[in-house]
């Protein structure tokens, strides 16, 4: 049986919640900041600020800030981009490496402690309910026709 505008409202509306209660955790706390960026530059090769600013949705004024502490730290490394050198790339260090495995770490010890009091049979259904939705979103949005290109004014017939 297909859920009910009820049943999808208080899903979206728990959802909504845990997202942001996460976004407010990840803009708040330092580590939880750290550990998103530190991931999304590990995720792939060297990157340059404004694809990574791009990747956490975030405006890349607050990217170029981190990164400047994270080099500072010694997390990552900054070097000329040899495409454009009007940009530059950057990429873990080792320690940087040593930095995400840490706060990770720490990061799943803090999601233990959320579900401490669940079977894991609980755990491992919330999971795979959550890799459903993924996909189902992405059948969805895969599924949806583009906006149309051109001027919003020119298309409603105002001139």
């Amino acid at each position: 049986m297909a859920p009910g505008d009820r049943d999808v409202q208080s899903m979206v509306v728990a959802l909504f919640t845990l997202t942001a209660g996460m976004e407010r955790a990840r803009r708040e706390r330092k580590a939880a900041s750290s550990l998103h960026l530190l991931q999304v530059i590990a995720s792939g090769e060297a990157a340059r600020p404004s694809d990574i600013a791009a990747r956490q949705q975030v405006h890349q004024s607050l990217v170029t800030r981190q990164i400047q502490e994270m080099e500072e730290a010694g997390y990552v490394a900054v070097t000329a981009n040899p495409a454009d050198g009007r940009s530059c790339l950057v990429e873990l260090t080792p320690a940087g490496v040593d930095e995400l495995a840490r706060l990770t770490a720490i990061g799943l010890e803090r999601f233990g402690l959320f579900v401490s009091d669940w079977d894991a049979v609980e755990v491992r259904t919330l999971t795979g309910l959550l890799e459903k939705l993924q996909r189902s979103m992405a059948s969805v949005n895969a599924g949806e026709r583009p906006k149309t290109s051109g001027r919003r004014w020119a298309r409603s017939g105002a001139a």
